[in-house]
């Protein structure tokens, strides 16, 4: 309990009301708890079961903030007893530490007719008296209790048990380790704080800052799919907050990637107004400019001008993808790791040219190794590494101004597979961060009109992105002869490329088409 009561004797405690999140209730609970809670309160009295609601609940009750997850400290078997209240309550019991006797029950709640909620609610067995498994927690604003004995009498101003002072901290805006070992303990806290701290629009208090930056470090002993779970959070928040940038400040982000440390200070051409290293952070904060979600510092609001949106992409980019991701958060994990091969990859030519040749593709497989080591799913990685491989080809696809061809936009689209959209919009990303306050409205004007127009191809001229089946594998094998195998592939997607490229529309002119194909082919041989 040091950290805290140092820091507390070296700040102002005058009040900051003013300061509250717009959200804060001066009263301890703005709204009455769910029935579902008064009957859980009901329930344990009855089996004369000790009980107390922990953590982050408390937290948000504070705040005012909507949650389902719930943190319950029971004084016995929390095994048994959790089994109980499914039972009761027609819940799903889930054991999740049986050693440590530490459970999870799913309970469905309908609050009206219209309204259903899932509540996830945690039971572990007390051990100790309470304020010793709340100095155990991570932050102040974390090591609150309410007795749930007490929430029925007193359901809008229930007794908080606030040995840490959180609730103070939370008028306060600030987030403060209760202890100095807390990141000894369990170092995913060392996220854990950023993201609250960015979640809530809160600030770390100095000490818990410095503490960070010294234990940093820690966090490479953390299981992948923890690390995973917390930066997965940390990417999907608005990168107008300089989630990314503060991680660095802090020592985390080359801790959980160190492979981003070589990009430092790794210079580009000149028309790179940044290294690679801050070039990719500006890609990540320029994706949720072009989606909608952030602010750019340079040239205005009129580079959104020419930049497509819809309602359709807005779905796209909030479709879930794979452990708790969505598109967006995987363009933004691709914007973070899209140039990580370049120092590798970095030489000069005869001319003295720099050049990153491959880095494309080299960092295709580095991305695969960093997401395979977090413990990214297979689907996850796919599209992010699918992104990375490509996101040179939008502007490669074209030269001297002119627009893709019909047979490039359906080659585009066929290697591409459904990251073509996110790729776009990657490049565009790029684009922004390569020139930073040196772009030009004529360049970007000129890279907006092929993104604008390969989506049109996309969603209006289907015949060009998946032409219809003209033929398949039985007829060129009833009518030519031919034998099954790798052969029937090659000339179906060779009828394929004329569909796109218009010179080919029926039956006949693509039988046709294959006829001569293999006479001339005959005839070389």
């Amino acid at each position: 309990m040091q950290l805290v009561a140092e820091t507390r004797n070296n700040e102002s405690r005058e009040s900051t009301l003013n300061k509250a999140p717009r959200n804060f209730c001066t009263s301890l609970i703005d709204s009455s708890p769910s029935p579902l809670l008064i009957r859980l309160s009901r329930f344990l009295a009855g089996q004369k079961v000790s009980s107390y609601i922990v953590g982050g609940f408390v937290r948000d009750m504070l705040l005012g903030r909507d949650t389902a997850d719930i943190d319950i400290i029971v004084d016995g078997d929390a095994l048994v007893i959790a089994e109980s209240v499914a039972q009761a309550f027609d819940g799903k019991f889930i054991p999740l530490d049986k050693l440590n006797r530490i459970a999870r029950v799913l309970v469905t709640d309908r609050e009206d007719s219209s309204l259903v909620k899932v509540w996830e609610l945690d039971f572990c067995t007390l051990t100790g008296t309470l304020e010793e498994d709340l100095a155990r927690r991570d932050f102040t604003i974390d090591a609150m209790a309410i007795d749930l004995w007490g929430l029925e009498s007193h359901p809008t101003h229930p007794a908080i048990i606030d040995p840490f002072n959180g609730e103070s901290d939370i008028r306060e805006r600030i987030i403060r380790a209760v202890t100095s070992h807390v990141f000894e303990d369990d170092a995913i806290r060392l996220l854990r704080g950023i993201r609250l701290c960015r979640e809530l629009g809160f600030i770390i208090e100095g000490n818990t800052e410095g503490l960070i930056k010294k234990e940093s470090q820690r966090i490479r002993g953390i299981a992948g799919e923890r690390i995973r779970e917390e930066l997965s959070r940390l990417i999907a928040i608005t990168e107008h907050d300089n989630v990314m940038p503060y991680l660095d400040e802090l020592g985390l982000l080359t801790a959980i990637i160190p492979e981003l440390s070589e990009e430092k200070e790794v210079e580009q051409p000149a028309d790179h107004y940044w290294d690679v290293f801050n070039h990719s952070l500006k890609t990540i904060r320029a994706v949720d400019f072009l989606l909608r979600r952030g602010s750019w510092d340079f040239s205005g609001s009129s580079i959104l001008n020419t930049v497509p949106w819809s309602q359709e992409l807005e779905d796209h980019f909030l479709a879930g993808v794979g452990s708790g991701s969505t598109r967006r958060t995987n363009l933004k994990l691709a914007a973070l790791l899209h140039d990580i091969a370049k120092p590798k990859t970095k030489s000069f030519d005869d001319s003295g040219r720099m050049r990153f040749l491959g880095h494309a593709v080299e960092g295709a497989i580095m991305a695969r190794e960093i997401m395979e080591r977090l413990r990214f799913s297979n689907r996850e990685i796919r599209l992010v590494t699918t992104m990375i491989e490509h996101h040179l080809r939008p502007t490669q696809m074209s030269q001297h101004g002119e627009l893709p061809t019909p047979r490039a936009v359906y080659r585009y689209f066929r290697d591409i597979g459904d990251a073509g959209i996110d790729i776009m919009f990657l490049s565009l990303a790029d684009h922004l961060a390569t020139r930073g306050p040196n772009l030009t409205m004529k360049g970007w004007r000129e890279h907006t009109k092929i993104i604008n127009h390969l989506l049109d191809q996309r969603y209006e001229q289907e015949t060009v992105v998946a032409p219809p089946k003209l033929v398949d594998g039985n007829d060129l094998i009833n009518i030519f002869g031919l034998e099954p195998g790798p052969v029937l592939g090659t000339l179906l997607e060779m009828i394929r490329e004329a569909q796109a490229a218009g010179t080919l529309n029926t039956r006949d002119e693509a039988l046709s088409y294959i006829r001569d194909y293999l006479n001339s082919d005959t005839e070389r041989k």
